[in-house]
């Protein structure tokens, strides 16, 4: 069994809201954005940290964090990338990922907008967490927790907090 926080498009913030919401998982997932790499730094010292780059990140976080993960955990597997879309409108990026690596579970950023969705056409969960930061369309800081056990993801928690609010 492993908890996993979920978060993205954080433009720079990692604040008391987010670290009281994560502090019981055992890992941290980060689906790009992340603003700076002070942010990378500070989530990775706070729990271990999986995680992509963002269109907006730029070298430092990107020498450190990947295009796109492939994580196999508990009998799922789970594709993380930056930008992915969502069922009829994915990136063409995403749709090779998917050919090449057929997840269980996809999970992307990007949009500032939380969605779990099950896409059957292509047999998988799309999970976007939204965006933690306070950069962006979006009106709702979001983030995500769930547990991954026995080939089955679980118990998915959200948090929700005001876009202004910053600690």
């Amino acid at each position: 069994m492993v908890k996993i926080g979920l978060i993205s498009d954080t433009h720079g913030v990692f604040d008391q809201p987010l670290i009281n919401f994560l502090k019981d998982v055992d890992e941290i997932w980060h689906a790009g954005d992340f603003g700076n790499i002070k942010v990378s730094d500070a989530i990775s010292s706070f729990k271990p940290l999986k995680a992509v780059y963002g269109n907006c990140d730029g070298a430092e976080v990107r020498i450190v964090h990947p295009f796109s993960q492939i994580m196999e955990i508990e009998g799922l597997r789970f594709l993380m990338t930056h930008v992915g879309g969502y069922p009829k409108h994915y990136s063409p990026e995403a749709l090779d990922l998917f050919e090449k690596y057929q997840p269980n579970v996809f999970i992307c950023g990007h949009s500032h907008i939380l969605k779990v969705m099950n896409d059957k056409q292509h047999g998988f969960i799309l999970i976007n967490p939204g965006a933690a930061g306070i950069y962006g369309i979006h009106t709702v800081r979001t983030a995500l927790k769930f547990i991954i056990e026995n080939g089955s993801l679980h118990d998915l928690e959200v948090g929700e907090w005001p876009k202004h609010n910053i600690n």
